[in-house]
């Protein structure tokens, strides 16, 4: 086909002419594989034409949002039968067959009414068949004498355009089959031009069984189709006539129609009128195959559907029933089944169709740049593609086309995206739009609207993708909901900026109110994320101040330490001197998105950033107080890690100071810096208030294996770990999970690697860095006195500097102490216990210094600032035991 746009672009037009087309080659196959099972089927010894009764098998549709490219693979699978086939499709498998393709345009701008589809039909086999289909052929003939008087018709098939596509032997061959009856019932030559004269002598000449019209007497239906009202109805079951008369062809003139029938949901109105005409002619002509495109799935299955169309139901329609099954991506068609989606180009069809559509001197005239973007933005549409073609051929009249003018949509998307949709279906479709996905619930509270049936129906329109195994089921086309959002909408039922910040409003409250909904019932992790990924989205793009349930959801998400990712970084980089608020935040939707993206990305950015992105949040004042004293506890947290104690002190302190929900959180900080200072009974004494929102068994645990008591320490890490899984905390689970392997790995290296296969069991996917290198640093100790420790140590320290979480270098160092004391490599231990002095010179992790000394036996050089729970003797005591216990299994291998 021709593509006359770029050839009357400009002066100097280029050299493609041939319209380029992207290859459906699954398609093809999906219709070939379904033809040659047809025609096995209509071959098959016991077939009937005229059989009514057997479920129908013989056809296959396509259905597609409109612009992806639907008529122009009927185009091509209509050439593709008449034998012009693309390359890259696969050699028809039926060959001894004749196939006869017939396209007919069912698009209300083509204005085809279901007498032209018969007409088309009908003419194709005249060229073909080459011969009158007289049971057929007289009815015809009856038909237009009754409802075209005076209008000839040859004059009207000339007139729609049927004379130049098929010739007159339409025509021609209906006069012929009305003489040769004519004369086979002796009637007078007068009398024989007469239609109404023939048809009567022929139904008295049925009736009675007369020889002279054995013939035509096998078609049991004959008689009492001439007999009725040659109206519409009538006309609707002459198919049927004409599938006995393709039935009794003689072998040489063998034929099997395929009929293309495109644009199918143009046949859609109130009362199905049209589709119940083509319903059954469908159903009336086995013998022939049918592949039909719309936007739509066909419903004839549907037995709702019963008392509207003839046949309904899937005993009727067996291939056209709906069945699950698995989601394909989304250039691929739906496997099983004879109804197949026609989804989306690949990003590589996209750039191929580019590439061709457009040539000048061999050469693709759209540069790699422009198409990427334009292949981005197509989302896979072929729609948007042509358009985004029209404009590059446009905007090259006057100069050089650039990326940036293709960054945008199409008005003309939404255009066709609204042609066929009421007015609800309509309103139900911009407010979905601000929704990532969706179920029917959602989609009529965002809509605000009382009752399901607006948002059911638009779910079964092409433009909605179903994933029936998704949270939400529904999402918009993508081309589809940039168009909505970011194309100016020129329609008359249009939105108004107050429209829109309505909808949000209330697409916002209804994801609350399902959240809120089902945690009463059963709490769901997945289902928390998801709201709170378009809850932050929706409140961030439409400016709206009031957060509302966001709050509590940020709380519980935060709460268990899992940290799935919930939204890209929505600002530029912050200043790394950390007290300069960053003008893109300027709503509280976009200090709580930056809030929790600090605390979540903190698991992949250095400390130093998390604290500086922290600062900035806070800096802008605008985050409502419960959510100021989230983003001070989690730079207190930062703090401490980067080793500014201090600073995490008093962080920890204003949490705790003010009594909110993350005061007992904060009181465990202090309780850990305290700790992490050498202070032990400060830390103890705070155990008891902590309960399980301050993880008491967890602090309790640090407290036991830092005093090399193993066996307390496991027993409050397990106990820990037991809360935990009751509350269903995974995430404080894992991070008890690899205390436990910590406290074990000094004394008992065999249970410590069972708990550690465990611990990194339960890390997987929880996104929990320090943990993760944790675990890491267990494994050293575990191994401690095999020869490779001091390598993989000096590795170790590489991925925590990267990380940002220096506090670990001083578990790396313990764990090279304990290494060298094992085996009694005096030097090394001497050399490890100064980088231990330098890392804890601070204060912080001093008495790690002290237990390396007491590991080896050796005295301390000055007095220590470290108030153990006991004696220092036994303190001594018992981490030298650890090592003499484990030089003990080195020996023995026990």
């Amino acid at each position: 086909m021709t593509d006359l746009r770029a050839l009357f672009s400009s002066n100097d037009p280029i050299d493609a002419s041939d319209e380029a087309f992207t290859n459906r080659q699954g398609q093809w196959e999906l219709v070939a594989t379904a033809l040659a099972e047809h025609l096995r089927h209509v071959t098959a010894p016991g077939f009937d034409p005229a059989d009514l009764e057997v479920p129908r098998t013989h056809l296959i549709v396509f259905h597609g949002v409109g612009g992806v490219g639907k008529s122009t693979l009927m185009r091509k699978l209509e050439a593709a039968l008449g034998g012009t086939r693309p390359a890259q499709w696969g050699e028809p498998v039926w060959a001894g067959h004749r196939i006869l393709p017939v396209r007919i345009d069912l698009a209300r701008s083509a204005g085809t009414t279901f007498e032209d589809v018969v007409l088309t039909i009908r003419a194709a086999l005249a060229t073909a068949v080459a011969r009158p289909l007289p049971a057929f052929d007289i009815a015809l003939r009856r038909y237009w004498e009754a409802q075209h008087p005076g209008d000839p018709l040859d004059a009207y098939l000339e007139r729609g355009g049927l004379v130049s596509r098929f010739g007159k032997a339409l025509p021609q061959q209906t006069q012929a089959a009305l003489s040769d009856v004519a004369q086979a019932l002796l009637l007078p030559g007068t009398v024989g031009s007469v239609v109404g004269e023939v048809t009567g002598a022929l139904v008295s000449a049925l009736r009675e069984r007369r020889q002279t019209v054995r013939a035509l007497a096998g078609c049991a239906r004959l008689g009492p189709l001439l007999e009725a009202e040659p109206g519409l109805e009538a006309l609707s079951f002459y198919p049927h006539l004409l599938a006995w008369e393709l039935g009794r062809l003689p072998a040489g003139k063998k034929i099997t129609p395929v009929i293309l029938l495109d644009t199918f949901e143009d046949t859609a109105d109130r009362h199905r009128d049209l589709e119940r005409l083509l319903q059954r002619l469908v159903w009336l002509m086995p013998n022939c195959f049918f592949v039909i495109s719309g936007r739509s799935r066909l419903q004839w299955a549907d037995p709702a559907l019963h008392g509207q169309l003839d046949h309904t139901g899937p005993t009727a329609w067996p291939g056209l029933a709906t069945a699950p099954g698995p989601v394909p991506p989304p250039w691929h068609s739906a496997p099983g089944g004879r109804q197949h989606l026609i989804g989306d180009l690949s990003p590589e069809d996209c750039d191929d169709h580019l590439a061709r559509r457009l040539v000048k001197d061999g050469r693709p005239l759209i540069g790699p740049e422009i198409r990427a973007v334009i292949t981005a933005r197509s989302h896979g549409l072929p729609l948007h593609l042509d358009l985004a073609a029209s404009r590059f051929l446009e905007i090259r009249r006057t100069r050089e086309p650039q990326p940036a003018d293709f960054d945008h949509t199409f008005p003309a998307l939404l255009a066709r995206a609204l042609s066929d949709l009421t007015a609800d279906e309509r309103h139900v479709l911009r407010s979905v739009s601000l929704l990532d996905a969706f179920d029917l619930d959602l989609a009529t509270r965002a809509a605000g609207l009382t009752h399901q049936a607006p948002a059911r129906r638009l779910t079964e329109r092409p433009i909605v993708t179903e994933n029936p195994y998704a949270l939400w089921p529904y999402h918009l086309h993508g081309a589809i909901r940039s168009a909505l959002t970011e194309a100016d909408d020129h329609t008359d039922d249009r939105w108004t900026p107050a429209d829109w910040h309505q909808a949000a409003t209330r697409a916002l409250a209804a994801l609350g109110d399902q959240w809120a909904t089902t945690t009463a019932l059963t709490p769901s992790r997945i289902l928390l994320v998801a709201c709170l990924r378009q809850g932050l989205r929706l409140a961030r793009d439409h400016r709206l101040t009031d957060l509302g349930w966001l709050t509590d959801a940020a709380f519980v998400y935060t709460d268990d330490s899992v940290w799935e990712p919930l939204t890209p970084p929505t600002v530029p980089a912050a200043s790394t001197s950390g007290g300069v608020p960053d003008p893109a935040l300027d709503t509280p939707a976009d200090a709580l998105a930056e809030l929790l993206t600090a605390i979540t990305r903190r698991q992949h950015e250095h400390r130093e950033r998390t604290a500086d992105r922290l600062t900035t949040v806070l800096d802008t004042g605008l985050l409502p107080a419960e959510l100021t004293e989230m983003a001070l506890y989690y730079r207190a947290k930062a703090y401490k890690d980067l080793s500014r104690n201090d600073a995490a002190r008093t962080g920890m302190q204003q949490v705790a100071d003010t009594g909110g929900r993350l005061a007992l959180k904060a009181r465990r900080g202090l309780a850990n810096l305290a700790r992490l200072a050498g202070d032990f009974p400060t830390a103890l004494a705070a155990v008891p208030a902590l309960g399980w929102k301050g993880r008491h068994h967890r602090v309790l645990g640090d407290i036991h294996w830092s005093h090399a008591d193993t066996a307390q320490a496991v027993t409050a890490f397990e106990a820990g770990r037991t809360e935990a899984e009751q509350h269903g905390a995974v995430g404080e689970r894992a991070m008890t999970q690899v205390r436990l392997a910590l406290a074990l790995s000094f004394a008992d290296p065999a249970r410590a690697g069972d708990e550690l296969a465990l611990a990194h069991q339960l890390l997987n996917g929880l996104d929990q860095r320090s943990n993760t290198l944790l675990a890491q640093v267990v494994t050293l100790i575990k191994d401690a006195g095999t020869d490779t420790v001091p390598d993989r140590a000096q590795d170790l320290h590489t991925g925590i500097e990267a990380a940002g979480l220096p506090f670990l270098h001083r578990f790396v160092e313990l764990a090279l102490a304990f290494h060298h004391a094992v085996r009694g490599e005096n030097q090394d231990l001497a050399a490890t216990i100064s980088r231990l002095r330098e890392l804890t010179a601070t204060g912080d992790f001093a008495y790690f210094t002290d237990i390396a000394h007491f590991m080896a036996a050796l005295p301390l050089p000055r007095p220590s600032t470290t108030r153990w729970t006991k004696s220092d003797d036994d303190v001594r005591t018992a981490w030298h035991g650890l090592v003499q216990t484990r030089q003990e299994h080195l020996r023995t291998g026990n």
